[in-house]
C-alpha cells in the first residue's frame, strides 16, 4: 500500500531541494563577485613541479610571497603556527606585489595595495612560512603547463573581494 505525503511533509521536502539549489547557486554568485567586484593582485610563484600532473588536474602553487621576513611581522608577540594573519600587499616591480607587511588583525589598506587572508604554516628565527588557500591550481587539458617536464616561474592573478574572499582567476608564464 502506497501512503501519500501529507501537505506539510511535502512543503518540508521543497523547502530542502530549494535550499540546496539556492546554496549551489550562492557558491557560483560568490565566484564570480569575487571576480567582478575584487581588488586583482600579481603574484609570483616558484618554479612549479609538473610531476604531480601525471597523477591529476592539479599543480601545488609555491607562492614567492610564501616566505615571509619575521620582520614583516606588525604586531605585539611571536605569531604562532596556524594563526590566521592578514598580509599586506604593495605594488612592486614588474606589476608583481610584493608584502607590505604582516599582521594579526586587518590592516587599513593605502591607495594600491590589497589585503590577503591566510595563516602561518611555520615559525622561523628570521622568517615565516605562509599559506593563503589559494596553493592548488587546476591546469587545464590544453595548457602549455602539461606539455613542459619542468615547470616555469608563473604569475597568478588573484582576486580579493571586498568581504576578504580570494580566489585564482588567471596563471601566465612569468615572463608573459
Amino acid at each position: 500500500m502506497i501512503t501519500r505525503p501529507t501537505p506539510s511533509r511535502r512543503l518540508l521536502l521543497q523547502l530542502l531541494v530549494a535550499a540546496q539549489v539556492l546554496y549551489v547557486l550562492g557558491v557560483a554568485a560568490a565566484g564570480y563577485a569575487t571576480t567582478a567586484y575584487g581588488q586583482h593582485i600579481w603574484l609570483a610563484t616558484s618554479p612549479v613541479e609538473l610531476h604531480q600532473l601525471q597523477y591529476g588536474d592539479f599543480v601545488r602553487l609555491r607562492y614567492v610571497a610564501a616566505t615571509v621576513p619575521l620582520a614583516a611581522w606588525h604586531a605585539g608577540g611571536t605569531p604562532q603556527r596556524r594563526q590566521g594573519v592578514y598580509v599586506l600587499f604593495a605594488p612592486g616591480a614588474d606589476s608583481l606585489a610584493t608584502v607590505a607587511g604582516v599582521y594579526a588583525s586587518e590592516p587599513r589598506p593605502a591607495a594600491g595595495q590589497a589585503v590577503l587572508r591566510g595563516f602561518v604554516q611555520e615559525v622561523y628565527n628570521n622568517s615565516l612560512e605562509l599559506r593563503y588557500n589559494l596553493e592548488r591550481y587546476y591546469v587545464p587539458g590544453d595548457s602549455p603547463l602539461r606539455r613542459a617536464k619542468t615547470g616555469p616561474p608563473l604569475r597568478v592573478r588573484v582576486s580579493i573581494a571586498p568581504w576578504g574572499q580570494a580566489r585564482i582567476e588567471r596563471v601566465r608564464a612569468l615572463g608573459k
